[in-house]
């Protein structure tokens, strides 16, 4: 997929990750819409971008926002080529906990944010993806999920999130399938420690301690390091149906 006179819509796009990767495609020729909840944040990144990024708020759980996000980006850029999707939470709680059960409400919030609403975005705007012009080889599309190493390495307190994150991974391959006669491309990321604001409110004990679990770089990965992959996954026709890690080789123990 030619980056160039695209148009792919990002969400989680006001920070971290989705930010990295609006900037770096937008530089790279495309037109990029940044969904997100912060919409302060969000305004205010795309004005930076440029002329080709526009801003439109969106909860990835709710269907009407989402179908809106697609039509501004066909409606306004003419088509729709690509979606990344970074919207997503992390929380943790132990299964038995000083204050009793895991919390059930928290369980199913994070599976309906990180993987419900990954798949909310990926059935809405595939059919957009499916009307583009066919480009080399009949490519009409192409999405990035984010899964986690979590979806591998789950620590202690990370069920909800872990499966969240195993769900993407899982639904991958299958989505993939899915899509192939449409000539969408469907690739997953599963990022291990990346500088997010996630991260930021961790200690520097914490931080240095994570960084050193890292074998090489023993740092915190750069979320322009996976938005330079996403962009590697638009060029390359082949990776499709994959998940890959993107972690220093960093296996995460128990806690």
């Amino acid at each position: 997929m030619q980056l160039a006179n695209s148009t792919v819509l990002i969400t989680g796009a006001s920070s971290g990750l989705g930010a990295a990767t609006a900037r770096r495609l937008h530089a790279a020729g495309a037109n990029v819409v940044l969904a997100d909840l912060n919409v302060a944040v969000g305004s205010k990144l795309a004005t930076e971008i440029g002329s080709r990024a526009r801003f439109v708020a969106c909860d990835v759980t709710n269907s009407a926002q989402v179908q809106a996000a697609v039509d501004l980006a066909v409606g306004t850029f003419g088509s729709l080529q690509g979606l990344v999707c970074c919207a997503g939470i992390l929380a943790g709680q132990r299964v038995i906990g000083k204050q009793g059960p895991h919390d059930l409400e928290l369980f199913t919030r994070i599976v309906n944010i990180n993987l419900v609403g990954t798949f909310n975005c990926v059935r809405l705007a595939a059919p957009a993806m499916a009307n583009a012009p066919a480009g080399v080889d009949g490519e009409r599309g192409v999405i990035v999920m984010t899964a986690s190493i979590s979806a591998y390495d789950g620590q202690i307190g990370q069920a909800g999130y872990a499966a969240s994150k195993g769900g993407v991974a899982s639904m991958t391959l299958p989505l993939a399938r899915d899509l192939a006669r449409h000539g969408i491309r469907i690739v997953s990321i599963a990022p291990g420690i990346m500088e997010t604001p996630m991260v930021a409110a961790l200690t520097d004990e914490l931080r240095q301690s994570l960084e050193s679990q890292i074998p090489f770089p023993s740092r915190l990965g750069k979320p322009d390091e996976y938005a330079q992959f996403v962009e590697q996954v638009f060029g390359n026709l082949l990776l499709n149906g994959s998940v890959h890690r993107l972690d220093g080789a960093v296996r995460m123990g128990p806690k």
